[in-house]
């Protein structure tokens, strides 16, 4: 599961790039067992440009065994801006740095126009151009396939959760169950689902008594 900084991370350099007029979707699989991009970007041009970005926000995470999908025309680490500092001389020649640092609550407070990420991102160190490490149409392939999946997503997201089936519905439920706190049953989403269908399942008999009394009274008035 990513952290809240990674989600800062990602917000903030999709801020970035779309404002350059570029298009930016994550997690793209790479043929030839060559990893998975972070973050891929792709500039409207004739060439088109690619940049990929390697998202890292602490050292051990840094210096993980994933593999490195420097695929692109121009290839990237985001990272903080404290992270950078410590990990500088470990970055390999032609590899650019992208450095983020949050916004201050104060500063969000006092700024006068709406403030839609959390903070900014700087090119503390530029990449140097390289030649593309796979065929541009398979690039191409992969990262209309990853933006088709962020789309079904979105879809996903606003049907809500009538677009699944009773069966995931309920191995969902049966999934968060698997730490059941039985001194805390407002913190379990099955006591929770549980409560909310008694209190309906009485609310609708309440609403079904009262109407049966209303017309038995109205009766024994006309008889």
């Amino acid at each position: 599961m990513k952290t809240p900084l990674t989600l800062d991370l990602e917000k903030t350099l999709y801020a970035y790039w779309e404002d350059q007029g570029a298009v930016a979707v994550e997690e793209v699989t790479m043929p030839d067992d060559r990893g998975i991009v972070d973050t891929l970007v792709m500039q409207p041009g004739a060439p088109l440009t690619w940049r990929c970005f390697e998202l890292k926000v602490t050292k051990s995470d840094f210096h993980s065994s994933a593999k490195l999908s420097f695929i692109g025309d121009y290839n990237y680490f985001v990272l903080p801006l404290p992270l950078y500092q410590q990990v500088a001389g470990e970055i390999p020649a032609g590899i650019g740095v992208m450095t983020y640092q949050p916004f201050a609550p104060a500063a969000i407070q006092a700024a006068t126009v709406p403030i839609t990420v959390p903070g900014q991102l700087t090119i503390s160190r530029p990449p140097r151009r390289q030649a593309l490490q796979v065929p541009e149409s398979q690039l191409l392939e992969r990262f209309i396939a990853s933006l088709n999946r962020e789309v079904q997503k979105a879809k996903q997201v606003e049907k809500g959760l009538a677009h699944f089936s009773d069966e995931q519905l309920l191995a969902e439920v049966k999934r968060r169950s698997d730490q059941y706190r039985v001194y805390d049953p407002e913190a379990n989403l099955y006591d929770r689902v549980m409560g909310e269908v008694e209190d309906t399942a009485v609310a609708t008999l309440q609403a079904e008594v009262d109407a049966l009394t209303a017309e038995l009274a109205e009766l024994r008035l006309q008889s």
